[in-house]
């Protein structure tokens, strides 16, 4: 119960917190904070006055104002629905819900165990997200407070804000609570710092105010004499953004630019750039400082025009230029578009807001691998994003880099397995093209079909989202297993007959990549879940294996002259022999070989299935002798063949691949046959290892008009 004296105390103190503020509350809504405020027996207002000046409803505050006494167990649940009603009860729950998000952070490395705890904040997020704006006032008034905790928790709270609060801040637009939440992060993680940037600031305040106050007043004359009417100020330069600035561009305290700055408040979006002309009319503009996020707005919906200039003394100054309704966005973000009615119904975009949190929730259903959620919800969460837009005009929100398929796939699980192709603003684009913000996307699918598996290969860049890649190994999965096996089983024999790559046991393969059989190994590649690309990457130590000619003689490394060109090589009881690899066949690293004794040339090295090399060993059996392998040189030859319809650009669009991928082309033959058009192209190349020539191959082979791309035995 509360007393009488209590309640006088309480009420004086919460009447005069109340007049300080200009709320658009009802007099029985404040009857409803006032009742909050009293149950939790004289609590700290700080974090119910940040509420409300970020303009939120009475319900937010009075939630905030409950949440301790909930948690303590002073107040039940139950009694919260029945006081105070069904809106207030829920935000009270999802306050506590995102209480887990300390405890996630701590064990982020143990993902799996936080599944269900995380999956509650999630749920929270998406079901309100005033719940969000509740915690993020909650944790800035605790780093207010944070040098009344040891030392050990004051790092872990600053850290656990950087990683969590400020990007969610960011995210959502709030600057009034991201910068201060990052200086006084700044302050407990690197105090040095801190106090360093903090004392250059002081050092020069009288200086810079004064200088700023000169270019404020002859930017004011400057606007008048335009016509524009326009309110201009200083802008507070925040010490973990300088500090941000300085490691991100390696700059001295000296080059921050922004350090000295200004802010103009113009009235309309054509004001903004007439002002920016002004601006530009009088002080020399900076190269490369200058930014348009009015044209082309932050994914968080900021907007403002930013340009660095040579101000009055030959000093360099920045300049913002904005109108009313952009700056509260800056500082405000979605809690500006929030409004003060019941249920707090929210605008168009905080309702875009809420549908990224709530995708967040799409992995708990059908997500295969618990413990990479959390990293996944991060890496959605935090990410650069990229909008784009479907033919009707609905915003699709996708991480940067994000392609048409990932965009088909988000639309719907069907119209990605279906697409086959996209227009992207009206003009056919590549499946793997990535997109880019404000383009509109036209996927174009066919009734019936399913996703291809050269969609799962990361050589060629088709989807780049964990839920389309996990959608089409699905896909797979659910298909025949006999078929995956075949499917499976060909891929790979395909692979390692296009790479040469012969007399290797599957059994080996299998065991290698930790399957008890090669069934099991061909029906992972068969459904998507493994590509022949991972397969040739884990098994290249079994490719050398142990010759079958020659004598059991002991291993002694040759040495090789530092000018030599070819794969160093270790011969069994030689000594120091010249070497060279044999032109018919041209043995790789990796390849089986054997060497054979010339007369006068030393050793020529074979490749073990080569036709000249089992036609000496018939002969000249003595001569044979096994070889193995030493360091893996930086690169050597190989040759491969292209078998194509000719076309115009065929060539070009080849070698720019092989440009892409920093591949050396040091001999090429080209044959084309004018009655059918067939063009085959045998080209030699410089390759480092096995795995870039398979990715080189895959490449090349999705070429438009490229038939076969393969080694050449």
């Amino acid at each position: 119960m509360v007393t009488s004296r209590q309640t006088a105390l309480a009420g004086a103190d919460f009447d005069t917190w109340l007049n300080t503020l200009q709320l658009p509350w009802s007099p029985a809504q404040i009857e409803v904070v006032r009742r909050a405020y009293l149950l939790s027996d004289g609590p700290d207002l700080a974090v119910a006055d940040l509420l409300a000046d970020l303009r939120m409803d009475h319900e937010v505050v009075a939630a905030a104002l409950l949440h301790e006494p909930v948690t303590s167990g002073r107040f039940k649940r139950a009694a919260v629905r029945e006081e105070f009603g069904a809106g207030i009860a829920l935000l009270v729950d999802g306050i506590a819900k995102l209480d887990a998000i300390g405890e996630l952070h701590q064990n982020s490395q143990h993902a799996g165990r936080q599944l269900e705890s995380l999956r509650k904040m999630l749920l929270a997020m998406a079901q309100d997200v005033r719940v969000v704006l509740i915690k993020l006032a909650m944790r800035l008034h605790a780093l207010r407070r944070l040098s009344q905790w040891s030392a050990g928790e004051q790092q872990r709270i600053a850290q656990e804000t950087l990683d969590i609060f400020t990007p969610l801040a960011n995210r959502l637009g709030i600057g009034r609570i991201k910068w201060e939440m990052e200086d006084l992060a700044l302050r407990y993680l690197d105090p040095v710092t801190y106090k360093q940037i903090a004392a250059a600031l002081d050092e020069r305040r009288a200086d810079r105010e004064r200088y700023i106050a000169r270019v404020m007043d002859n930017l004011r004359d400057y606007l008048q004499q335009a016509g524009i009417r326009a309110e201009i100020g200083g802008r507070v330069k925040h010490i973990y953004s300088i500090w941000r600035k300085m490691q991100r561009k390696k700059l001295s305290f000296e080059r921050v630019f922004d350090v000295r700055a200004v802010r103009v408040m113009v009235e309309t979006v054509n004001d903004c750039y007439a002002a920016l002309g002004v601006v530009h009319a009088h002080w020399n503009h900076i190269d490369r400082e200058f930014d348009d996020y009015i044209a082309h707005p932050k994914p968080n919906g900021y907007q403002s025009l930013h340009t660095a200039v040579v101000g009055p003394e030959g000093r360099a100054v920045e300049v913002q230029i904005r109108t009313a309704d952009m700056h509260q966005h800056a500082e405000l973000g979605v809690a500006a578009h929030w409004r003060y009615k019941e249920g707090g119904a929210s605008s168009g975009a905080t309702e875009q807001h809420i549908a990224w949190l709530r995708r967040m929730l799409e992995y708990r259903e059908d997500e295969a691998d618990d413990g990479d959620l959390l990293e996944r919800f991060k890496a959605e969460a935090f990410q650069d994003r990229v909008y784009a837009i479907t033919p009707k005009g609905a915003i699709v929100d996708l991480p940067r880099g994000a392609t048409p398929l990932d965009f088909a796939y988000h639309i719907h699980t069907e119209v990605g397995h279906r697409c086959r192709g996209a227009k992207v603003n009206g003009r056919i684009a590549p499946l793997a093209y990535e997109l880019k913000n404000g383009e509109q996307v036209d996927v174009l699918t066919t009734k019936t079909g399913g996703p291809s598996r050269d969609w799962l290969s990361p050589h060629l860049g088709y989807i780049k989202t964990n839920r389309a890649r996990d959608k089409i190994r699905q896909w797979f999965i659910q298909q025949d297993l006999d078929k995956n096996i075949a499917a499976g089983r060909a891929a790979l024999e395909r692979e390692f007959q296009r790479l040469g790559i012969r007399h290797l046991k599957l059994e080996k393969v299998a065991e290698k990549l930790n399957f008890t059989k090669p069934d099991d190994l061909f029906a992972t590649l068969g459904h998507g879940a493994l590509t022949t690309a991972q397969v040739v990457a884990k098994i290249q130590d079994l490719l050398p294996a142990a010759p079958v000619v020659g004598e059991s003689l002991p291993i002694v490394r040759k040495p090789r002259p530092p000018e030599a060109g070819k794969g160093e090589v270790r011969i069994r009881g030689v000594g120091r022999l010249l070497t060279q690899l044999a032109h018919c066949c041209q043995p790789a690293p990796f390849d089986p070989i054997a060497g054979y004794i010339t007369q006068g040339r030393g050793v020529t090295i074979h490749r073990q299935d080569c036709a000249n090399l089992l036609a000496l060993a018939s002969q000249r059996h003595e001569r044979i002798i096994e070889v193995g392998w030493g360091e893996t040189p930086a690169t050597y030859p190989a040759d491969i063949m292209i078998v194509a319809h000719d076309r115009s650009g065929l060539l070009r669009d080849i070698t720019s691949i092989l440009a892409n991928e920093q591949v050396n082309v040091i001999g090429a033959n080209t044959l084309t046959d004018r009655e059918t058009s067939i063009a085959r192209m045998g080209l030699t190349l410089e390759i480092t290892d096995v795995v870039q020539l398979s990715r080189v191959l895959d490449k090349i082979g999705q070429l438009p008009n490229v038939m076969e791309a393969y080694r050449k035995s």
